[in-house]
C-alpha cells in the first residue's frame, strides 16, 4: 500500500551568529516540523561546536 504524504517535513537549521563571526565552517542541524502547525520558518537554540556555545539557528530553504 502506498503511504500518504503527511504534513511533517525535514528542514535544515543554520547558525546565524556563525556567518557574522568570520570563522571557518558551518553549523547546521536537520530536524522535522509540521508544516500545518508552523507554516513560518522556525528558530531554535542549538549548540554550535565551532563557537563552543549555544546560538540561534534559523531554518533555511
Amino acid at each position: 500500500m502506498a503511504k500518504k504524504k503527511g504534513n511533517r517535513i525535514q528542514v535544515i537549521l543554520e547558525c546565524t551568529e556563525h556567518k557574522d563571526s568570520g570563522l571557518a565552517g558551518i553549523s547546521r542541524y536537520i530536524t522535522t516540523k509540521n508544516r500545518k502547525n508552523t507554516p513560518e520558518r522556525i528558530e531554535l537554540k542549538k549548540y554550535n561546536p565551532i563557537m563552543k556555545k549555544v546560538t540561534v539557528h534559523k531554518e533555511i530553504k
